[in-house]
């Protein structure tokens, strides 16, 4: 009963109901566990880093629980993220918290292995509907990442002057299981409107150096003069967005960007005219939400948390509303 109102305590401060953390501290600690969190990409990258500040969070705030928590970095990489799930199984936590970018193919046998070991697993920012099915495990991110990019699409169309023929180019992980769900739902929906759609890989190392996708950038706006819109796949490369413009010779605005998550970069770029549009999908619950409901199944047995994440879009009317959680990392 003691951990379990340390919980609750916890969960009180996190929602701003003016609990003293003092209160938690007060509480027995109770049975030690060990989690281990896979953050997704590396400590510094404007996704990632929200993540892992949610997954810390969390971890301080259930230390007098006797709760521990190990993080994992990946660089967005998936092989290496099933490298480390198999190395992470060996060392027998009573919980993993993993990014399911992999995929249900790539991870249905460690899923399995992990549930005969008795350790309890949670996914985030990309969903394995499959493995969770067979196995087990909650999930928090968008439960649809294709209902994301049509939202997303659907707002462009609503928002500028888009016209039969116009085209677009969408940066995406085509090819990858799971991971391009979100930019075809973009594409499709633009398609069905008349726009021409460039279905073009931003590869994985984009994400960590976006000097990587500038070539690709360019060459699309030197053979297609025209381009109305850009969608690009996530923080890591929307952040990026004046300096591929800039030195593609556009102006703010001369080029219609778009994409995903928020920062304090992306924000600037509103700011600046030179990104129009965003739809955010709260990382820092991704982060946080996970290491609590291990810990509230280990401990309790409650059910897996499934939480979704989608948060609507922000635009250029609206960014300053969140400037403040973005700055302080919450958004």
């Amino acid at each position: 009963m003691k951990k379990l109102l340390a919980m609750i305590l916890c969960l009180m401060l996190v929602l701003g109901m003016g609990v003293c953390a003092a209160n938690a501290e007060e509480v027995a600690k109770g049975e030690p566990m060990h989690i281990i969190f896979f953050v997704g990409g590396d400590a510094g990258d404007s996704f990632a880093s929200i993540v892992y500040k949610g997954a810390m969070v969390a971890a301080e705030l259930l230390e007098p629980c006797n709760v521990t928590v190990d993080y994992v970095f990946s660089g967005w990489q998936t092989e290496k993220m099933v490298s480390q799930l198999r190395e992470a199984i060996a060392m027998a936590p009573d919980a993993i918290c993993m990014m399911g970018h992999a995929g249900d193919d790539a991870l249905m046998g460690l899923a399995e292995e992990a549930k005969d070991a008795g350790i309890l697993m949670m996914y985030q920012n990309v969903d394995v509907p499959a493995v969770r099915g067979e196995y087990g495990g909650g999930f928090v991110g968008l439960l649809s990442l294709e209902a994301q990019g049509i939202e997303l699409a659907n707002r462009c169309l609503a928002d500028f002057d888009l016209k039969e023929g116009d085209r677009a180019l969408v940066l995406g992980a085509w090819g990858q299981p799971g991971r391009y769900y979100r930019e075809e739902g973009f594409a499709a929906t633009l398609e069905a409107a008349g726009i021409i759609c460039d279905r073009v890989v931003a590869p994985t190392e984009a994400a960590t150096d976006p000097q990587v996708l500038l070539p690709t950038i360019s060459a699309e706006l030197e053979t297609y003069t025209d381009l109305k819109l850009i969608q690009f796949t996530g923080s890591q490369t929307l952040d990026a967005t004046s300096m591929y413009m800039e030195a593609c010779g556009k102006k703010p605005g001369e080029v219609i960007c778009v994409g995903y998550d928020t920062t304090e970069t992306i924000l600037k770029g509103f700011e600046d005219g030179w990104i129009q549009l965003t739809a955010d999908q709260q990382p820092f619950l991704q982060g946080f939400m996970p290491v609590m409901s291990a810990y509230l199944t280990f401990n309790y047995q409650l059910s897996a948390c499934t939480w979704d994440t989608g948060a609507g879009i922000v635009d250029t009317q609206n960014y300053q509303n969140v400037a403040d959680l973005v700055t302080e990392g919450y958004r």
